[in-house]
């Protein structure tokens, strides 16, 4: 995997004293607007934090991974974070311009497939020959769940439906028989008895340590390296902001409409920080190979090939 080097300084002001340089405008796309790990550029944008690495950031949500990578592969958005891994490889092994900056969620511990709470289904045993929701095809959710059905060798019929409330108003109508979520989206209704979680990500042993899902930019956009380098930092920031100053939750209920005291909780059960830290993409063995049986990659990738997707800015401090 390749590396740059540390030691990329952003000048705050031009010599002399006059006022400081433009901020270098990215756009950043995002899937399942709301979402705790998907929310890093909306939080660090609010709380200024790019704006001290020199950053503007416009913000594109989308209904999923996949979504997002095609507007970075189109050329419309720089950045994408949060889309899974294989809509990443799958594309880059075929030409794709994008390439790997980070690491955006390790394992699945956030995600969580859930029925109406009248539903006869009482575990993830009783799905076979059921319909079970999953966001795109190529999405962190979908690979997760056909890693859940191997695991309790369950023939489920998987179907993608989207975003979270599209998901919710499927599953409660009796659209599909089990809806997928991902914390703190539902847990409220959880609480209230309404719905049941009958399988939870992290229940998943062959993902507990690989990277699900990651930050990827437009190859065009690798060329500004200090850009680059600037926006994993400020994100690195953001992260560490997220986790140590409850203002971060205040601000993320203000967005997402999520009360703070319910994502507090969330985030100590759902979303320990280590598995949001971009630094290493791990298990990209495991990984590849997965991407290879199913069928996302036709032919493995070679080393050179490797370290040419995945392109991990240095902390600049």
């Amino acid at each position: 995997m390749r590396a740059w080097p540390s030691g990329l300084v952003l000048a705050a002001m031009i010599a002399g004293g006059a006022p400081a340089a433009a901020a270098d405008l990215l756009k950043v796309s995002a899937p399942q607007r709301g979402a705790w790990d998907t929310a890093v550029s909306e939080l660090g944008l609010r709380a200024g934090i790019f704006k001290k690495h020199g950053i503007e950031i416009e913000i594109l949500y989308t209904q999923g991974g996949p979504e997002s990578h095609q507007a970075v592969i189109s050329g419309s958005m720089d950045i994408a974070c949060g889309g899974g891994i294989e809509s990443a490889v799958g594309p880059f092994s075929r030409g794709a311009p994008l390439r790997i900056i980070g690491s955006e969620m390790i394992g699945s511990p956030d995600t969580y497939w859930y029925v109406p709470a009248n539903s006869p289904i009482k575990s993830f045993a009783d799905t076979a020959g059921k319909t079970i929701s999953y966001s795109q095809s190529g999405s962190s959710s979908h690979t997760a769940l056909l890693a859940l059905m191997d695991q309790h060798h369950v023939d489920a019929k998987p179907v993608a439906t989207g975003g979270h409330p599209t998901t919710l108003t499927m599953a409660m109508t009796g659209q599909i028989d089990v809806g997928r979520g991902a914390a703190p989206f539902g847990l409220d209704l959880v609480e209230k008895g309404e719905i049941r979680i009958i399988a939870r990500g992290s229940e998943i042993n062959a993902r507990a340590n690989q990277t699900v899902r990651v930050c990827v930019s437009n190859v065009a956009m690798l060329a500004r390296k200090d850009l680059i380098a600037r926006y994993m930092q400020a994100y690195r920031d953001t992260v560490d902001y997220m986790y140590a100053d409850d203002a971060a939750l205040t601000s993320y209920e203000d967005f997402s409409r999520i009360p703070a005291r319910l994502m507090k909780r969330a985030r100590e059960q759902f979303f320990p920080k280590a598995t949001m830290w971009p630094d290493q993409v791990k298990g990209l063995d495991l990984v590849l190979s997965d991407a290879l049986k199913t069928k996302f990659i036709a032919a493995a990738l070679t080393p050179d090939q490797i370290n040419e997707m995945v392109q991990i800015p240095k902390p600049l401090r």
